[in-house]
């Protein structure tokens, strides 16, 4: 254990603490004092303005790959490996739906709305087979990749996540006020805390994202200051009704 994350770490100690407490009728030591708690790290990722993003959807010098997979990364608020792993046969298109290993490694369903669903069929070209995001060329000898990880009608990889993430901070460098580009984790963030500030539950935002912890999902879901104040402004009894 002494490897484990400081989330993990604490859970561990806050058992044992636990049933130390539950033993001490016997005078038991608590063994937990022993152990010391360790700090556990925020999750600091900046959420994109919805505005910007909208800007990217409207950018005409996107591949249609590029803009396919960003934009089913933030409608679905999967992880990018979920996404980047999907192949062909795990579409339902007609659901806007598709079926992914989620981490832990339960099988789950991702969803998306009509942006995405508008761009999957002209990026598939009438594939049935293979991976749906593939590389813009065909792997050398020396790199060929294993076969499901290979498309049958192209003869092109998986795009990997290294790749994806370079091509969207790329993609967004213009749009980040900082220079720097934003990141695929942006995306799936952002995406919650949007929704989060439109007023959905936590239990619909933890069917959507694949959540199984409402901390977990908490760390995501950062409402800014100004969605906040509008929402107090809408539900404000005092406020005049005309």
């Amino acid at each position: 254990m002494g490897n484990a994350a400081p989330r993990t770490w604490n859970r561990h100690r806050s058992a044992l603490r636990s049933f130390t407490t539950w033993a001490a009728r016997w005078s038991m030591t608590d063994l937990a004092a022993l152990v010391e708690r360790r700090r556990e790290n925020t999750d600091a990722t900046k959420v994109i303005d919805r505005h910007l993003i909208e800007a990217l959807w409207q950018r005409r010098d996107l591949s249609l790959r590029d803009k396919a997979l960003f934009r089913l990364l933030y409608e679905s608020a999967a992880r990018s490996v979920e996404v980047l792993g999907l192949d062909v046969g795990d579409l339902v298109l007609e659901a806007k739906r598709g079926r992914v290993r989620r981490k832990g490694g339960a099988v789950d369903w991702i969803l998306w709305q009509s942006g995405t669903a508008r761009l999957l069929p002209r990026l598939l070209g009438g594939r049935t087979r293979g991976p749906v995001f593939l590389t813009d060329r065909r792997p050398g000898p020396a790199r060929t990749p294993a076969a499901a990880d290979l498309c049958p009608v192209t003869g092109r990889a998986r795009l990997s996540y290294e790749r994806a993430e370079y091509l969207f901070k790329q993609a967004t460098i213009s749009l980040d006020p900082a220079g720097a580009g934003y990141t695929l984790h942006q995306l799936r963030h952002s995406r919650l805390t949007h929704l989060g500030e439109d007023g959905w539950s936590a239990s619909m935002l933890m069917t959507l994202s694949g959540h199984r912890n409402l901390r977990t999902l908490g760390i995501y879901v950062q409402p800014s200051t100004e969605a906040v104040a509008a929402t107090l402004a809408e539900h404000d009894p005092g406020r005049r009704r005309h």
